[in-house]
C-alpha cells in the first residue's frame, strides 16, 4: 500500500453525522442494560422482593429482547430503518418513565418487558445502520458500534449508582430523560435516502439460522452471554456495596469492556484468526469467572476479577459481533436479528438461574456455573472451526484495510 493511499484512508472517528446520531442513542440505549445493577439490592429491600424476583428485571428485558429480535428485519424492511430506530426509542422512554413510577416489583418486571422490544427494534436497526453508512468499512462500522456499546454499559451502572443513592426510581427517570434527547437527536440529524427497500421475509431470521457459520456463531454467543450475564447481573449481591459503590464497580468494569474492544481487539485480530482471537480470549475468561468464584467473600478480589472480566468480555463482543457481520452473505439485518435473538436467549435465562443457585449453594456456585457455560462456548467453537474458515478468511482480506483506517487515524 503506497503512502498516498494511506494518507487517504478513512478515520475509524470521522463519520457523517448521522452515524454519531445512531451512536449516541446506541449508548443511551446500552445504559439500559447495566443501569439497574447499583439498585437491585435497593429493589429487593424496597419492594420486598427476592433476590431471584428481582433478577427477573434482567429476564423480562433480555427475554422480550431477544424474542423480538426475530421480527426487527421484516419491521425494518417494511418501513425503513429510521422508523424503526424511532419507535423503539420511543418505547423504551415510555417503559422507562412506567418502571420510574410503578409500586411493585412485579409492574417493574412487566415494564422492564416492554423496555425491552423497543430495545430489539432499536439495536439491531442500529448495528445494520450504522454498517451501512459508516465510512472505513464494516470494520470501522463494528469499532463504532462496540465503542458506544462500551461507553453505554460504562455510564450505565455510573448513573445508575448516583441516582439510586437518591431513589431506585432516580435512574429510570434519568433513562427517560436522555432517551428523550436520543429520539430527538435521531428525528433530526438521520436524513439521507434509505434506498429502495427489500421487504424481508418474517421467518428470514429463523431460515438464517440454518446457515451452519451462523448457527455456530449464536450457539457459542447464547452460552458466553450466560457468562456475561452471570458476571454482570449477579454480582451486585455478593458485593454487598451500596448503590454508589456498585455504580462505580461497574463503572470501572464497562471502562475496560470499552477499552478492549475497541482498541485491543482490532490489535488481536490483525495479528491472528478472528477464531484463534476467540479460542484465546474465552478460556482467559472461564480462569477469570473461576477466580471470582473462589475469592467471592473478598469484595477487592472480586471487583478486581469483574474489572479483568470486563476486559475479556470486549475482545470477544467486538469479534463475535465481526464474525456474524462476515459470515454469510445474507442482509446484515437478517444476520443481526437472528444471531442477537440467540444470543439474547442465553443472557434472559442467567441472572435468575445464578440467583437460585446462590440460595441453595452458596454464592461460589453461580460463577462455576457461569464458567462452565463459557467453556461450552470454547468448545462449539474449537470443534466447528472448520465452519468458520470463511470467517478468518474475511479477516485477513480486512486487515489491510484496518491498518490503513489507523494510519487515517494517525494522520
Amino acid at each position: 500500500m503506497t503512502r498516498a493511499q494511506t494518507s487517504q484512508a478513512p478515520s475509524v472517528w470521522r463519520q457523517p453525522v448521522r452515524v454519531w446520531a445512531v451512536a449516541f442513542a446506541c449508548v443511551v440505549a446500552f445504559m439500559g442494560i447495566g443501569l439497574v445493577d447499583p439498585i437491585l439490592p435497593a429493589i429487593a429491600d424496597q419492594l420486598q422482593a427476592s433476590p431471584v424476583e428481582t433478577e427477573l428485571l434482567f429476564t423480562s428485558y433480555l427475554l422480550v429482547t431477544g424474542l423480538a429480535m426475530l421480527v426487527t428485519s421484516f419491521v425494518s424492511s417494511r418501513i425503513g430503518a429510521k422508523a424503526t430506530l424511532l419507535i423503539g426509542l420511543a418505547l423504551i422512554l415510555v417503559f422507562a418513565l412506567a418502571c420510574a413510577l410503578s409500586s411493585s416489583v412485579d409492574a417493574v418486571i412487566g415494564f422492564r418487558a416492554g423496555w425491552g422490544l423497543g430495545n430489539a427494534l432499536f439495536i439491531s436497526t442500529a448495528l445494520a445502520t450504522i454498517v451501512g453508512a459508516a465510512a472505513g468499512g464494516s470494520g470501522a462500522a463494528i469499532v463504532l458500534y462496540e465503542a458506544a456499546l462500551g461507553l453505554g454499559i460504562a455510564i450505565g451502572p455510573l448513573l445508575g449508582g448516583l441516582l439510586g443513592s437518591v431513589s431506585w426510581r432516580g435512574p429510570f427517570f434519568g433513562v427517560a430523560g436522555l432517551m428523550a434527547i436520543a429520539l430527538i437527536g435521531v428525528s433530526v440529524l438521520l436524513k439521507g435516502d434509505e434506498g429502495p427497500r427489500t421487504p424481508t421475509r418474517l421467518s428470514a431470521p429463523l431460515r438464517a439460522l440454518r446457515q451452519p457459520a451462523l448457527a455456530l456463531l449464536a450457539a457459542a454467543a447464547l452460552f458466553y452471554n450466560i457468562g456475561f450475564f452471570v458476571l454482570l447481573a449477579f454480582s451486585p449481591f455478593p458485593l454487598g456495596f451500596s448503590a454508589l459503590g456498585i455504580g462505580l464497580t461497574f463503572f470501572g468494569w464497562g471502562v475496560a469492556l470499552a477499552i478492549s474492544s475497541v482498541w485491543v481487539a482490532p490489535l488481536l485480530t490483525r495479528r491472528m484468526s478472528r477464531t484463534g482471537v476467540l479460542l484465546l480470549v474465552l478460556p482467559l475468561l472461564v480462569l477469570d469467572l473461576v477466580a471470582a468464584g473462589l475469592v467471592v467473600t473478598s469484595p477487592a478480589a472480586l471487583v478486581a476479577c469483574i474489572v479483568a472480566g470486563g476486559f475479556l468480555l470486549g475482545i470477544v463482543n467486538t469479534v463475535l459481533t465481526e464474525s456474524v457481520m462476515e459470515a454469510t452473505d445474507l442482509p446484515r439485518s437478517v444476520a443481526s436479528s437472528a444471531y442477537s435473538a440467540v444470543r439474547f436467549l442465553g443472557g434472559a435465562a442467567a441472572p435468575p438461574v445464578a440467583a437460585l443457585l446462590w440460595h441453595l449453594a452458596g454464592p461460589t456456585v453461580p460463577y462455576l456455573f457461569a464458567a462452565g457455560s463459557v467453556l461450552i462456548a470454547v468448545v462449539i467453537i474449537a470443534v466447528g472451526r472448520g465452519l468458520l474458515a470463511g470467517v478468518d478468511r474475511r479477516a485477513a482480506d480486512a486487515a489491510d484495510e484496518g491498518a490503513a483506517v489507523l494510519v487515517g487515524d494517525a494522520a
